[in-house]
Protein backbone atom coordinates (compact mmCIF):
# COMPACT_ATOMS: atom_id res chain seq x y z
CA UNK A 1 0.00 0.00 0.00
CA UNK A 2 1.35 3.39 -0.87
CA UNK A 3 1.86 6.13 1.62
CA UNK A 4 -0.94 8.18 0.07
CA UNK A 5 -3.43 5.32 0.42
CA UNK A 6 -2.55 4.84 4.12
CA UNK A 7 -3.09 8.50 4.79
CA UNK A 8 -6.48 8.41 3.02
CA UNK A 9 -7.67 5.43 5.07
CA UNK A 10 -6.52 7.11 8.26
CA UNK A 11 -8.48 10.21 7.36
CA UNK A 12 -11.67 8.08 6.66
CA UNK A 13 -11.55 6.14 9.98
CA UNK A 14 -13.91 7.56 12.70
CA UNK A 15 -12.37 9.36 15.57
CA UNK A 16 -12.78 8.23 19.16
CA UNK A 17 -15.27 11.05 19.67
CA UNK A 18 -17.34 9.82 16.79
CA UNK A 19 -17.20 6.24 18.10
CA UNK A 20 -18.36 7.38 21.51
CA UNK A 21 -21.17 9.30 19.89
CA UNK A 22 -22.20 6.27 17.86
CA UNK A 23 -22.12 4.05 20.97
CA UNK A 24 -24.10 6.64 22.96
CA UNK A 25 -26.73 6.87 20.25
CA UNK A 26 -26.86 3.09 19.97
CA UNK A 27 -27.31 2.85 23.75
CA UNK A 28 -30.07 5.41 23.73
CA UNK A 29 -31.79 3.62 20.85
CA UNK A 30 -31.47 0.33 22.75
CA UNK A 31 -32.99 1.87 25.86
CA UNK A 32 -35.79 3.38 23.79
CA UNK A 33 -36.44 0.05 22.12
CA UNK A 34 -36.40 -1.68 25.51
CA UNK A 35 -38.85 0.86 26.94
CA UNK A 36 -41.16 0.39 23.96
CA UNK A 37 -40.93 -3.38 24.33
CA UNK A 38 -41.65 -3.10 28.05
CA UNK A 39 -44.63 -0.87 27.37
CA UNK A 40 -45.96 -3.33 24.75
CA UNK A 41 -45.40 -6.21 27.15
CA UNK A 42 -47.15 -4.40 29.99
CA UNK A 43 -50.07 -3.54 27.73
CA UNK A 44 -50.21 -7.13 26.48
CA UNK A 45 -50.24 -8.45 30.05
CA UNK A 46 -53.00 -6.02 31.05
CA UNK A 47 -55.10 -7.01 28.06
CA UNK A 48 -54.56 -10.70 28.84
CA UNK A 49 -55.58 -10.09 32.44
CA UNK A 50 -58.71 -8.25 31.24
CA UNK A 51 -59.52 -11.07 28.85
CA UNK A 52 -59.12 -13.63 31.64
CA UNK A 53 -61.38 -11.51 33.86
CA UNK A 54 -63.92 -11.19 31.06
CA UNK A 55 -63.74 -14.94 30.51
CA UNK A 56 -64.39 -15.57 34.20
CA UNK A 57 -67.31 -13.12 34.13
CA UNK A 58 -68.66 -14.79 31.00
CA UNK A 59 -68.42 -18.18 32.70
CA UNK A 60 -70.20 -16.75 35.74
CA UNK A 61 -72.97 -15.30 33.56
CA UNK A 62 -73.35 -18.60 31.70
CA UNK A 63 -73.63 -20.48 34.98
CA UNK A 64 -76.10 -17.91 36.35
CA UNK A 65 -78.18 -18.13 33.18
CA UNK A 66 -78.17 -21.92 33.41
CA UNK A 67 -79.31 -21.70 37.04
CA UNK A 68 -82.09 -19.26 36.18
CA UNK A 69 -83.19 -21.38 33.23
CA UNK A 70 -83.37 -24.41 35.48
CA UNK A 71 -85.36 -22.43 38.06
CA UNK A 72 -87.70 -21.12 35.34
CA UNK A 73 -88.25 -24.66 34.07
CA UNK A 74 -89.06 -25.77 37.61
CA UNK A 75 -91.52 -22.90 38.07
CA UNK A 76 -93.17 -23.66 34.72
CA UNK A 77 -93.55 -27.31 35.68
CA UNK A 78 -95.09 -26.27 38.99
CA UNK A 79 -97.45 -23.88 37.19
CA UNK A 80 -98.45 -26.63 34.76
CA UNK A 81 -99.10 -28.96 37.69
CA UNK A 82 -101.30 -26.39 39.41
CA UNK A 83 -103.18 -25.62 36.19
CA UNK A 84 -103.83 -29.31 35.60
CA UNK A 85 -105.01 -29.66 39.17
CA UNK A 86 -107.31 -26.65 38.80
CA UNK A 87 -108.55 -27.91 35.45
CA UNK A 88 -109.21 -31.32 36.96
CA UNK A 89 -111.13 -29.74 39.82
CA UNK A 90 -113.13 -27.58 37.42
CA UNK A 91 -113.93 -30.50 35.15
CA UNK A 92 -114.88 -32.68 38.09
CA UNK A 93 -117.16 -30.06 39.66
CA UNK A 94 -118.71 -29.07 36.33
CA UNK A 95 -119.27 -32.72 35.44
CA UNK A 96 -120.91 -33.44 38.79
CA UNK A 97 -123.21 -30.47 38.35
CA UNK A 98 -124.17 -31.58 34.83
CA UNK A 99 -124.78 -35.11 36.09
CA UNK A 100 -126.90 -33.86 38.98
CA UNK A 101 -129.01 -31.65 36.74
CA UNK A 102 -129.57 -34.10 33.91
CA UNK A 103 -130.03 -37.30 35.90
CA UNK A 104 -131.74 -36.04 39.01
CA UNK A 105 -132.94 -32.49 39.46
CA UNK A 106 -133.64 -30.57 36.27
CA UNK A 107 -136.74 -32.39 35.06
CA UNK A 108 -138.66 -32.29 38.38
CA UNK A 109 -137.55 -28.70 39.02
CA UNK A 110 -138.92 -27.54 35.68
CA UNK A 111 -142.09 -29.59 36.10
CA UNK A 112 -142.67 -27.79 39.40
CA UNK A 113 -142.65 -24.58 37.35
CA UNK A 114 -145.21 -25.96 34.92
CA UNK A 115 -142.79 -27.11 32.19
CA UNK A 116 -143.43 -30.82 31.59
CA UNK A 117 -140.03 -31.89 30.21
CA UNK A 118 -140.06 -35.06 28.13
CA UNK A 119 -136.56 -34.93 26.64
CA UNK A 120 -133.11 -33.56 27.49
CA UNK A 121 -129.94 -33.08 25.45
CA UNK A 122 -126.42 -32.49 26.75
CA UNK A 123 -123.74 -30.44 25.01
CA UNK A 124 -125.92 -29.71 22.02
CA UNK A 125 -123.62 -28.32 19.34
CA UNK A 126 -123.88 -27.48 15.67
CA UNK A 127 -123.33 -24.95 12.91
CA UNK A 128 -125.98 -22.95 11.14
CA UNK A 129 -125.60 -20.09 8.67
CA UNK A 130 -121.84 -20.16 9.25
CA UNK A 131 -122.19 -19.74 13.03
CA UNK A 132 -121.06 -22.36 15.54
CA UNK A 133 -123.29 -22.84 18.60
CA UNK A 134 -123.14 -24.89 21.76
CA UNK A 135 -125.59 -25.26 24.65
CA UNK A 136 -124.88 -27.23 27.80
CA UNK A 137 -128.39 -28.61 28.32
CA UNK A 138 -131.59 -28.33 26.33
CA UNK A 139 -134.78 -29.66 27.97
CA UNK A 140 -138.20 -29.53 26.39
CA UNK A 141 -141.35 -31.09 25.04
CA UNK A 142 -143.59 -30.58 22.07
CA UNK A 143 -144.84 -27.27 23.45
CA UNK A 144 -141.82 -25.44 24.95
CA UNK A 145 -138.13 -25.73 25.77
CA UNK A 146 -135.53 -24.52 28.26
CA UNK A 147 -131.86 -23.91 27.38
CA UNK A 148 -129.53 -24.20 30.38
CA UNK A 149 -126.06 -22.67 30.71
CA UNK A 150 -123.97 -24.48 33.38
CA UNK A 151 -121.13 -22.76 35.27
CA UNK A 152 -119.18 -23.74 38.36
CA UNK A 153 -118.84 -20.03 39.19
CA UNK A 154 -121.39 -17.76 37.56
CA UNK A 155 -120.07 -14.30 36.64
CA UNK A 156 -121.70 -11.25 34.99
CA UNK A 157 -119.93 -11.86 31.68
CA UNK A 158 -121.35 -15.39 31.56
CA UNK A 159 -124.88 -13.98 31.79
CA UNK A 160 -124.16 -11.43 29.08
CA UNK A 161 -122.67 -14.02 26.73
CA UNK A 162 -125.54 -16.43 27.30
CA UNK A 163 -128.15 -13.76 26.59
CA UNK A 164 -126.35 -12.90 23.37
CA UNK A 165 -126.43 -16.52 22.25
CA UNK A 166 -130.05 -16.88 23.28
CA UNK A 167 -130.98 -14.09 20.87
CA UNK A 168 -130.09 -16.54 18.09
CA UNK A 169 -131.59 -19.63 19.66
CA UNK A 170 -134.55 -19.98 17.31
CA UNK A 171 -132.19 -19.80 14.34
CA UNK A 172 -129.93 -22.49 15.77
CA UNK A 173 -132.47 -24.85 17.36
CA UNK A 174 -134.85 -25.28 14.46
CA UNK A 175 -136.73 -28.11 16.20
CA UNK A 176 -138.05 -25.54 18.71
CA UNK A 177 -138.36 -22.64 16.29
CA UNK A 178 -142.10 -22.12 16.65
CA UNK A 179 -142.20 -22.81 20.40
CA UNK A 180 -141.58 -20.65 23.47
CA UNK A 181 -137.95 -21.04 24.53
CA UNK A 182 -136.76 -20.04 28.00
CA UNK A 183 -133.27 -19.58 29.33
CA UNK A 184 -131.70 -20.78 32.59
CA UNK A 185 -128.33 -20.52 34.30
CA UNK A 186 -127.14 -23.19 36.73
CA UNK A 187 -124.18 -22.72 39.06
CA UNK A 188 -122.32 -23.87 42.15
CA UNK A 189 -121.04 -20.46 43.26
CA UNK A 190 -121.99 -16.87 42.47
CA UNK A 191 -122.49 -13.43 43.98
CA UNK A 192 -126.00 -12.39 44.94
CA UNK A 193 -125.78 -9.43 42.57
CA UNK A 194 -125.09 -11.74 39.62
CA UNK A 195 -128.00 -13.99 40.54
CA UNK A 196 -130.34 -11.00 40.74
CA UNK A 197 -129.04 -9.68 37.42
CA UNK A 198 -129.75 -13.02 35.72
CA UNK A 199 -133.23 -13.12 37.20
CA UNK A 200 -133.96 -9.55 36.07
CA UNK A 201 -133.03 -10.65 32.55
CA UNK A 202 -135.83 -13.21 32.68
CA UNK A 203 -133.66 -16.29 33.24
CA UNK A 204 -134.39 -19.21 35.50
CA UNK A 205 -131.63 -19.39 38.10
CA UNK A 206 -130.68 -22.85 39.36
CA UNK A 207 -128.34 -23.18 42.33
CA UNK A 208 -126.62 -26.48 43.06
CA UNK A 209 -126.20 -27.40 46.71
CA UNK A 210 -124.17 -30.54 47.23
CA UNK A 211 -125.88 -33.37 45.39
CA UNK A 212 -129.11 -31.49 44.68
CA UNK A 213 -130.28 -28.27 43.06
CA UNK A 214 -133.08 -25.75 43.39
CA UNK A 215 -134.60 -22.91 41.38
CA UNK A 216 -134.07 -19.68 43.32
CA UNK A 217 -136.56 -17.58 41.37
CA UNK A 218 -139.57 -16.64 43.52
CA UNK A 219 -142.95 -18.33 43.01
CA UNK A 220 -144.88 -16.68 40.22
CA UNK A 221 -141.71 -15.76 38.32
CA UNK A 222 -142.43 -15.23 34.63
CA UNK A 223 -139.50 -16.30 32.45
CA UNK A 224 -138.53 -14.37 29.37
CA UNK A 225 -139.48 -15.93 26.06
CA UNK A 226 -136.65 -15.89 23.53
CA UNK A 227 -137.09 -16.00 19.82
Amino acid sequence: MSTNESVAEANEAPSFAEIRQILREAGEQHRTNAAVMEAHHSRFMREMAELREQSRETDRLIQENARRTKETDRQMQETDRRLKKAEGFFTSQWGKLMESLVEGDLVPLLRERGIAVTETFQRLTGRRNGEHYEFDIVAGNSAEAVVVEVKTTLRPEHVTDFLDRMSWVTEWLSMYRNLPIYGAVAYLRSDTSVVRHAERQGLFVIRATGSSACIVNPPGFEPRVFG
